[in-house]
């Protein structure tokens, strides 16, 4: 079963790295880089835990204890939901704008409510704790000021020590940014 969301497109392949908007369908959202090693190791981790869950479930249905088994089915089921939601977070383009996913919400700013898209030298999140450190992180500057969280930092689950492929995808975001704000 194909996950689309999983996929990072022709935008990394080598013929393709020279072009900046490398996708067919402008209009459908796509993720121009790849989920980055720590989040898909997270996510697998929770579906690993979910198996489990759902073993112990079926063992407590197998003694007829099915209040138990629902239960444990019910907590499976949300633990695959967020392990589906984790995969999905990041940051999105297209031709109609930006979208951030976070974990509890996504933000969408169409192109022509952004002034600026760019890349700042700041304290960023690591691996998304409170905790710190000095990195780099992509901001989207909208008309009217509203604060929005870094669409990517240096330091979050797809690009800690992968300072090459934050520099491409914020190099693409960038790209997108240039292509529709002044159409």
């Amino acid at each position: 079963m194909p996950l689309p969301f999983l996929t990072a497109d022709r935008a990394f392949d080598a013929q393709a790295e020279d072009i900046a908007l490398p996708f067919d369908d402008h209009d459908s959202w796509r993720r121009p880089y790849r989920p980055g090693p720590w989040r898909v190791a997270a996510a697998a981790s929770a579906l690993l835990l979910a198996s489990f869950v759902l073993l112990a479930g079926m063992i407590i249905a197998f003694a007829a204890e099915f209040p138990g088994a629902t239960v444990c089915l019910v907590l499976a089921l949300v633990i695959i939901g967020c392990a589906l939601r984790l995969l999905r977070m990041g940051t999105w383009v297209s031709r109609h704008g930006v979208r951030r996913v976070g974990f509890f919400g996504t933000v969408t700013v169409p192109w022509n409510r952004v002034t600026a898209v760019r890349t700042v030298q700041q304290p960023v999140k690591w691996l998304g704790f409170p905790r710190t450190v000095q990195g780099q992180a992509l901001l989207l500057v909208r008309q009217g000021g509203g604060a929005l969280p870094p669409l990517l930092t240096d330091n979050n689950a797809d690009f800690l020590t992968r300072g090459e492929a934050f520099d491409r995808a914020a190099d693409t975001v960038e790209a997108w940014a240039d292509e529709y704000r002044q159409a």
